[in-house]
């Protein structure tokens, strides 16, 4: 591997994200917009190089959460759409006409000042007007006095509506349900901007548990997220219906394994008390690093030298330990499967997900944060970005 200044590292496989983008454009079909989501540093996989792959190989535009990451791809030479699902506060407008950003509506206060803005630099601003159909998070309530709302918007001078934009809640529960009734309901708003005399434009509201399996949702364009990175969005969608390949394995370098006797606690609190004679290899990753402190105790493991070997004690800011009794050969700088695949053996960010009872997006974006990434294709091949 590159020097990356740690014993511990995160590999991207590009190829693999350039597979997962255009299994789902297969998926959607020719005449579906694939607005890719690249939030959150690309869940942790590195904005700019996800971007640049997801465009080469299906995506037609690019969605980020805040301003900031908007501006981080311009000035990286990104060209497309570029649309900010997150709300942006009135005073940026200056900003976001500068740097060609398409944001979110949810109020015509903060629509009439990205006017002003947009008249003050003789442009026109695209904007998507936020329909909340169940999410209960942004948005426009769908009904008459949230129809005259966007209406009162899709009037403004210098905005143009580009769109209706809402967010599934439940998509990806076994249970479709709710989702249906979040169609009925963005449906029943769309034919009240139109009888009304407001186009709504172009329709988007697919997540990725929607693009596998809500296709009455997909409407003019789609946003994948999780999914490009090779994570199903739960663990209730059927993985049958979408073939995805992992992107991110997490890997580090045993940095000291030592012999311990029988009884010996180990890590903070010695909640972990060694029963026999042991080895104990100490991992240079921890919480900081987004190992979560929540797996300790829980029967997490690694991958060494092709086994499997336990996690032992509690998780450390900037590292862990593990039992490598069992583990043949082993020496420090062995080298330590965190998330990844060895032979048979395979450790995806849902299963630390679910042993921190939390999900593989929180996994994906904390390992993407301190830890050094590297970047390869499926023949191993290393560049820098």
């Amino acid at each position: 591997m590159q020097d990356t200044l740690r014993s511990a590292w995160v590999e991207i496989n590009l190829d693999n994200l350039a597979f997962n983008i255009q299994k789902v454009r297969e998926k959607v079909g020719p005449e579906k917009t694939v607005i890719g989501v690249v939030k959150a540093d690309a869940y942790g996989h590195g904005a700019v190089p996800a971007a640049k792959t997801l465009l080469e190989n299906g995506a037609d535009a690019l969605a980020v959460a805040t301003l900031s990451e908007g501006i981080e791809l311009r000035k990286a030479g990104f060209t497309c759409e570029i649309v900010i699902l997150g709300l942006t506060a009135s005073r940026y407008g200056t900003v976001l006409v500068e740097y060609d950003l398409t944001p979110v509506v949810a109020s015509v206060d903060n629509a009439y000042a990205f006017s002003r803005a947009a008249a003050a630099a003789n442009k026109f601003m695209p904007v998507y007007a936020a329909v909340d159909t169940g999410m209960g998070r942004i948005g426009f309530l769908p009904d008459q006095r949230g129809a005259e709302m966007v209406a009162k918007i899709a009037k403004l001078g210098n905005v143009n509506l580009k769109g209706v934009f809402s967010h599934f809640a439940t998509a990806d529960e076994a249970d479709k349900t709710f989702a249906k009734e979040q169609i009925k309901k963005f449906d029943d708003f769309c034919k009240l901007l139109e009888s009304i005399g407001i186009d709504p434009g172009v329709k988007t509201f697919a997540n990725s548990g929607a693009i596998m399996e809500v296709p009455e949702g997909h409407y003019d364009a789609v946003r994948p997220g999780i999914m490009l990175y090779g994570c199903y969005p739960s663990n209730e969608v059927d993985r049958d219906a979408l073939e995805l390949k992992p992107v991110m394995s997490v890997k580090a370098e045993l940095t000291q394994v030592k012999k311990v006797p029988a009884g010996t606690p180990i890590s903070y609190g010695r909640t972990f008390v060694t029963e026999r004679e042991s080895f104990i290899g100490t991992v240079p990753v921890g919480y900081a690093d987004g190992m979560p402190r929540a797996i300790s105790g829980k029967g997490g493991r690694v991958i060494i030298n092709g086994v499997y070997a336990p996690i032992v004690g509690r998780v450390c800011m900037d590292q862990f330990l593990v039992d490598v009794t069992d583990v043949p050969d082993v020496f420090a700088g062995d080298e330590v499967i965190i998330v990844g695949t060895d032979g048979e053996n395979t450790i995806l960010a849902e299963e630390i997900g679910a042993l921190a009872d939390t999900i593989s997006y929180e996994i994906c974006c904390g390992f993407g944060q301190r830890l050094p990434k590297v970047y390869t294709d499926n023949e191993e091949d290393e560049w820098d970005f």
